[in-house]
């Protein structure tokens, strides 16, 4: 199943909420939200610096987490970015693929 790291960053109306619930709880709704869809969180930690929330998850498909982050961020109090996770054997075989491609003015 693909692999996926979502950054999160909480707004002020968040970290009220986040206040007011606590962590566990959020994990719980994330937890919630993926297994609704076939997925399942691998890890999800609480940070400091750029991101406050940092989740590796497992879905089915794109489509699926493109549905989780759409409703995410419609819904307010937080704004998430989501990354696509490769394998190194991803890698390997996108590394035997010829591509044809011309960097601009050259």
């Amino acid at each position: 199943m693909p692999k996926y790291l979502t950054i999160a960053s909480y707004t002020a109306e968040g970290t009220r909420g986040l206040l007011k619930e606590g962590g566990t709880a959020r994990r719980a709704a994330v937890t919630k939200l993926l297994g609704a869809l076939g997925g399942k969180v691998e890890s999800f930690h609480y940070a400091f610096g750029e991101g406050d929330v940092y989740v590796i998850s497992e879905a089915p498909d794109n489509v699926s987490v493109a549905a989780v982050s759409l409703a995410v961020n419609a819904a307010g109090g937080v704004s998430a970015r989501t990354v696509v996770l490769l394998t190194p054997e991803e890698i390997d075989a996108a590394v035997k693929k010829t591509v044809d491609y011309r960097a601009p003015g050259r």
